[in-house]
């Protein structure tokens, strides 16, 4: 069956006025002036969305899909990711990770909640690897993993700066940083390094140790929690103005906030009034990981969960700040989608996926479709995880 949304105000993230728009398959088959397109006789549903916005579907780059945490003891893991808590928040595209923790949690078992949440609905990607070094790997190699497993981008995410990371020397993150770019070169992948930046008091500076003593590029790293503290923020900001991306954390971690973490729309305003172009700045949710907050001896002190929703809710919120919808948009969604090497995401343009949301009036997520098939309608699931309570 055909679906055409009628009269949406479009946004591709960039406005394209009022529009009428064709899905059939997993794609969208055509934009073009309301009225302009003549199905008569065609298997058709129609979805008026006058006075609607339509945008693409949210792009994710950091979800601990399979769950993560621990740093409190085993009852600290926390649980995996269910599929509605994605779409009910108009998050159509979502990048796992392994963190912390690569014993109790593995690669394998990442790559088979991925599957999972795709054969639901969800589109899904991995990265290999964890906060560790030596890299873990799922064929024992990362250049093989990006070349062999389809749903494998990038690694990720790898821990500078923070006590529970390998502590790498530039020539260690130097090798990781080659292994994934030459696989994402013979892969035609993104092969990017996704770097867990903690609070130690180095925190980029590895990245541009590699950059200046190696021939590895600052921009095959894509570091993520840049709004942990003022002082990485900044560090952040340099960061993006010699060429990089950064990645700011949506969640909060509520104990942390009076710690000097930055709340992510002051981070993001920040960023841009100090030159950092909307292109280079993406937001992430860090769902499903733990948000521990440690005391100076090292000791988890708090600990709080990512939620998948934050990255919606921080889109509303940046918005309302007077952030323009196009700019919101490109940061939750296509700024992640092209960093990462996922074209047919985060646009919505002809040939393109049909990963769409429809928004009501208080931009939060009225219909939601991941690859064409409609997955929310009026703010409600119409389809759900394999396992989750019908009243969830």
């Amino acid at each position: 069956m055909l679906t055409l949304i009628k009269n949406a105000t479009l946004y591709s993230p960039k406005p394209q006025g009022v529009k009428d728009v064709l899905l059939g398959g997993k794609q969208v088959l055509a934009l073009t002036e309301p009225g302009a397109l003549s199905l008569s006789g065609m298997k058709l549903e129609v979805i008026d969305a006058a006075g609607q916005c339509l945008v693409p579907g949210l792009v994710d780059p950091l979800v601990h899909i399979s769950g993560g945490g621990g740093e409190g003891g085993f009852h600290t893991r926390t649980p995996e990711m269910q599929l509605t808590e994605a779409t009910l928040a108009g998050v159509t595209t979502v990048i796992g990770a392994l963190g912390t923790d690569a014993v109790s949690r593995s690669l394998e078992d990442l790559l088979a909640k991925a599957y999972a949440l795709d054969n639901e609905g969800l589109s899904t990607y991995i990265y290999t690897g964890s906060y560790e070094y030596p890299v873990k790997t799922l064929t024992g190699d990362i250049t093989r993993d990006l070349m062999l497993i389809g749903k494998v981008i990038g690694i990720g995410e790898i821990a500078i700066a923070d006590h529970r990371g390998s502590q790498l020397s530039v020539a260690e993150l130097a090798r990781v940083a080659s292994q994934a770019r030459v696989g994402g070169m013979l892969s035609g992948k993104g092969g990017k390094v996704f770097v867990h930046v903690g609070d130690g008091t180095e925190g980029l500076a590895l990245l541009h140790q590699v950059a200046k003593e190696t021939d590895i590029p600052l921009g095959q790293f894509y570091p993520t929690h840049i709004n942990r503290s003022t002082a990485l923020l900044e560090q952040g900001v340099v960061f993006a103005r010699a060429g990089g991306v950064i990645d700011i954390t949506a969640s909060e971690n509520t104990p942390a906030l009076p710690n000097d973490e930055v709340p992510a729309v002051a981070a993001v305003r920040y960023a841009l009034e100090s030159g950092v172009s909307v292109s280079q700045i993406t937001l992430s949710s860090d769902g499903n990981a733990s948000l521990p907050v440690f005391d100076e001896q090292g000791r988890l002190a708090g600990l709080e969960v990512g939620r998948v929703g934050s990255l919606a809710r921080v889109f509303r919120e940046l918005v309302a700040a007077g952030i323009n919808l196009e700019d919101a948009l490109a940061m939750t969604s296509t700024n992640a989608a092209r960093t990462l090497g996922l074209e047919p995401k985060g646009v919505i343009a002809e040939g393109a996926d049909a990963d769409l949301v429809l928004l009501d009036r208080s931009f939060c997520p009225d219909s939601v479709w991941c690859r064409g098939k409609r997955m929310v309608a009026g703010g409600k699931a119409l389809v759900r995880g394999t396992f989750e309570p019908v009243g969830l």
